[in-house]
Order: C-alpha cells, then sequence, then structure tokens
C-alpha cells in the first residue's frame, strides 16, 4: 500500500465534536497521576517527581514524572547496549511491522492522545490534529524508507566479483525531543532511529513529559525487546550532558533551541575514554523566518499567510514566520489588513478551542514579554503587546511595524506570538532583508512574477520555501523538513535519506 499522509479532521463538526471533548473529560480525570521512568522493559518510580502543569491554567497538575539520575541513565545505555546485541539482526521489514502497528494504535486513539497536548502543551484542537497526523506520518513514512532502505543499493558490475553494498545501524542513540510538537517530533526522532535498528535512551522535554509517557505507553504495546526504548527523564542540569558524552552512545538526536544544539554537538564531540567512534550529531534547531511580498502579490492571500505564519501555536514553532518584509508599494495595505486579521484572534484556553492560547510556561512568558519591550523601543507597536499570566500564560498576538533590518526584532529567535514588519524598496532589498540572519529554516515569497519565484528558488537561503502560501504546515513526504545555517545539520525529516544518519554503509566483495 502506498504511503499517503494521514487525513485531518474537522473536530468542530458532529460526531468528532463529542468525540474530542469526551476525550477531554476523561483525561482531565487522570490529571495528578505519577508516572515512572521505562528502563530495560521495567517500570521504575523515583522519590524525585517533576511537576507538568497546564500552561492555559498553571493551576493544574497534568501529571508528576519520576525523574532519573546518572545511575538510571547507566542502566538505560547498558540496557540499550545489550540490546543492540540482538536487535541489530533484526531486518528491516521486521522493524518496520512495529511501526505500521503503532500508526494504527495511534489512530485508534487520535482524541485521547490530542486531549493531553491540548491541556498539556496548549494547542488548539486544530494545532493537536496536526501533531498527531504527523506522528502517524512519521511511522507509516519511515516505516516504508526501511523497508526500501533493507534492500541495499544497486553497484556497478564488475568481472569476477560479486559485489554489494549495504546498511547497518549505527549502535545506541540518545534522542531529545522538543515540548512544541510533543508527539510528532518524538514519535519522528525516535522511531527513524528505532526502525534502522539502533536501541534508544529517550529524554524528551520536561516540559511535555506527560505526552512522552504517552508515545512511550504505545510503544509498549508493541512489546519491543526490553532495551529498545528507554524512556529516562530528569534534569537536564544532571544527566544531559552525561548521557550525550557517554562513551558508549553513538548518535545524538535533538530537536530544540540554537545554544542547546551547538551546546550538544560540541559536547558529543569530545572524544571519551574508551570511545571507539565519532559521534554523529543529528539536530534541528532555531528559526528566523520570514515571508517576503513584493508589490505584485495578492494582497490578501499574503496577509492571511502572514497572520497564520506568526501566530499559529501562539508562534512556538521553528518555522514560526516571526518576520515579515513587505515591498514599499503595498506596504501599507498589507500593515492594514495584517492588523485587522491580528485584532480578530480570539484569544483563550486550547480546551475550549480558542484559536490562540498561552505560551508554553512562565520562562517562555518572561522572555516573550522582555522581546516585547525591546520592540517597542525599536519599531512601531501596532497591535497587542499586553500579557496576562494570573492564570495562564496568555500573551496578545504583538505586531511591530517599521523595524530596521538589523534591529533584534528581526534578527533573534523569539518563540512566541510577535511578528515583526520591515519595509523594502524592492524585490532585490527583500532577498538580501530574508537572507540577513544566521538561520535558514523556512521562509516564504508572495509575487505573480515567475521570474522573481524562480531567482527566489535558488537564492532564498532557507531550507524550506514556499510560494504564495504560508512558511508553516510542512507534511511528511511532501516537503521533507529541515534548514540551513543555525538551523541545524542540515537532515531533512520526513525524507528519502533521512533514515541515513542513523545507518552506517558496507560493502562487501567476494572473488569468484
Amino acid at each position: 500500500m502506498p504511503y499517503r499522509n494521514e487525513p485531518p479532521t474537522d473536530w468542530t463538526t458532529a460526531p468528532y465534536k463529542q468525540q474530542l471533548e469526551q476525550a477531554l473529560a476523561e483525561v482531565k480525570k487522570q490529571f495528578g497521576k505519577t508516572y515512572p521512568l521505562y528502563i530495560d522493559g521495567q517500570e521504575i518510580m523515583t522519590d524525585d517527581l517533576l511537576k507538568s502543569v497546564n500552561p492555559a491554567n498553571h493551576q493544574e497538575v497534568v501529571g508528576y514524572i519520576s525523574q532519573a539520575t546518572r545511575a538510571h541513565v547507566d542502566q538505560a545505555i547498558a540496557a540499550a547496549a545489550r540490546a543492540f546485541k540482538t536487535w541489530r539482526h533484526t531486518t528491516f521489514e521486521e522493524r518496520a511491522m512495529y511501526l505500521m502497528k503503532a500508526a494504527q494504535i495511534m489512530r485508534q486513539r487520535k482524541a485521547e492522545l490530542m486531549a493531553w497536548q491540548i491541556y498539556e502543551s496548549g494547542k488548539n484542537w486544530a494545532e493537536a490534529d496536526g501533531d498527531v497526523c504527523e506522528a502517524i506520518d512519521f511511522l507509516e513514512f519511515y516505516a516504508r524508507q526501511a523497508i526500501q532502505l533493507g534492500k541495499g543499493v544497486e553497484l556497478t558490475p564488475y568481472p569476477g566479483e560479486d559485489n554489494r553494498m549495504f546498511y547497518l545501524p549505527l549502535g545506541v542513540g540518545v534522542v531529545i525531543p522538543p515540548w512544541n510538537f510533543p508527539l510528532a517530533i518524538l514519535t519522528g526522532t525516535a522511531v527513524s532511529a528505532i526502525v534502522t535498528g539502533n536501541p534508544i535512551v529517550l529524554k524528551p522535554s520536561p516540559l511535555s513529559s506527560v505526552m512522552a509517557v504517552k508515545f512511550v505507553e504505545i510503544m509498549r504495546e508493541l512489546e519491543l525487546p526490553a532495551g529498545v526504548l528507554n524512556f529516562v527523564q530528569g534534569p537536564p542540569e544532571e544527566i544531559g550532558d552525561y548521557m550525550v558524552a557517554h562513551k558508549d552512545v553513538r548518535f545524538v538526536s535533538f530537536t530544540g533551541s540554537k545554544n542547546t544544539g551547538l551546546h550538544i554537538d560540541e559536547t558529543a564531540h569530545k572524544v571519551s575514554e574508551g570511545q571507539r567512534w565519532i559521534k554523529r550529531v543529528v539536530a534541528e534547531m532555531g528559526g528566523k523566518d520570514s515571508i517576503v511580498v513584493d508589490e505584485t502579490a495578492d494582497v490578501e492571500a499574503a496577509a492571511a499567510a502572514i497572520v497564520a505564519s506568526a501566530f499559529g501555536f501562539q508562534g512556538q514553532k521553528c518555522s514560526a514566520g516571526s518576520r515579515a518584509i513587505i515591498h514599499e508599494a503595498v506596504y501599507d495595505e498589507i500593515v492594514n489588513r495584517v492588523a485587522e486579521l491580528t485584532r480578530k484572534l480570539e484569544i483563550g484556553a486550547p480546551a475550549d478551542n480558542a484559536v490562540v492560547g498561552p505560551v508554553i510556561d512562565e520562562k517562555a512568558f518572561a522572555k516573550v514579554t522582555s522581546y516585547i519591550e525591546i520592540g517597542k523601543r525599536e519599531a512601531k507597536l501596532l497591535v497587542g503587546g499586553t500579557a496576562d499570566d494570573s492564570t495562564g500564560y496568555f500573551i496578545h498576538p504583538t505586531v511591530f511595524v517599521d523595524a530596521a533590518p538589523d534591529a533584534r526584532i528581526m534578527q533573534e529567535e523569539i518563540f512566541g506570538p510577535v511578528l515583526a514588519i520591515c519595509k523594502v524598496r524592492s524585490f532585490e532589498e527583500g532577498i538580501d532583508v530574508f537572507n540577513n540572519t544566521e538561520y535558514g529554516l523556512t521562509g516564504a515569497l508572495f509575487s505573480r512574477r515567475r521570474d522573481r519565484l524562480e531567482y527566489a528558488r535558488y537564492h532564498m537561503e532557507c531550507g524550506n520555501l514556499y510560494f504564495n502560501r504560508k512558511c508553516t504546515g510542512s507534511l511528511v513526504g511532501v516537503q521533507p523538513f529541515g534548514g540551513f545555517n543555525m538551523s541545524g545539520t542540515d537532515a531533512k525529516a520526513g525524507g528519502p535519506d533521512y533514515l541515513l544518519n542513523f545507518v552506517q554503509p558496507k560493502t562487501v566483495t567476494e572473488q569468484f
């Protein structure tokens, strides 16, 4: 059966609305439970617990998660190393079947999985639906890619010899996914390693720990061999560097901020005593993404895309369009329309399907609001600029206009609902402003001119470029995702070569 993307569901219509409301009610009844680590096929409860709260109502505790020590990390890595001895010799097709079964379980539990992240991560209904769909896509896509990978590579014939090249797994991997796509990216980064024959130690973000537990529960239903998946949650300062630097870890797969990614890369590439390999680091980091609009653009479509890209999931996406670069001929018209659309956005609790929910936690709230104060000094505040953390971490969608290209709000990643708009005099200037950041993740161009679209195809420096649409919302297999420069290591998640990050090729020659 060929791969197809999981279709979205309109949860505002019957009978889906009732199903999701029931799931939200059932999940809320489970608030406050305590969850274990999972190492070598065994649950481990610890006395040290992390509290995960609902960012829309920070008095509500979604769950408590056992926290690991370095001793637990040693235990998990040892278990993964033992599992590698046999897991590496299972076939790609056998491992792929586990993923396909997991995809079916996720389909059956979709409303429940959505409910957990609506509460724990503050996603609205549509964003939560998209996250679960993407998780299913990763399972289905990587399963099929693994089967193809297992067939090896056809080589050039040579007289008197049989030459074959095939792929072998690397070894024990540390997987560190983010909180903002709490099921999708976690699933993609975990199963891409597992399906290629690598047991893993999974350390998700503390901010989406309960969602990670739910993923582990699904994988446990598959009856994976003990040690293939180890769930080790704990304080980054206690176990983060320790696991990354461990001599028995072969690779690290990370998604998160630029600063953390660079630190992981530096730590991983210091060779530990007894280490027998150069570790691989696969990292997807930040972005300062932008939509460029020229004077020929469809004004209404451009304005709608700018708002959707900037404020979807409160701007808490590495692909979020936090900059708009607009030609002076259409600048005022688009700015006015962006302001109108932004003011219409409904702010409230994601459980009630408000369009704009909270930012993830107190730290994010403080950082984003500090950038709003910077923006007030650097540019003109058009919309928003206010915030309220009395109940939840709510920041009103904020738009700054007349920002200078080198302003901090145009250069630094702001993981929240803040948009900076810059005026340019020409299309060429717009491309120069777009490229003038240290990042290169996503971007978009609105233009009706074919020559400009073709120019942008090769001159806009980003890993994912969109013409005449928003710069968020990539689909697995359709738009492989990953960026340039400080946005990561150029790996393309959901692409045809992503699994190559977790294998090593071997060539065998037999002379007749």
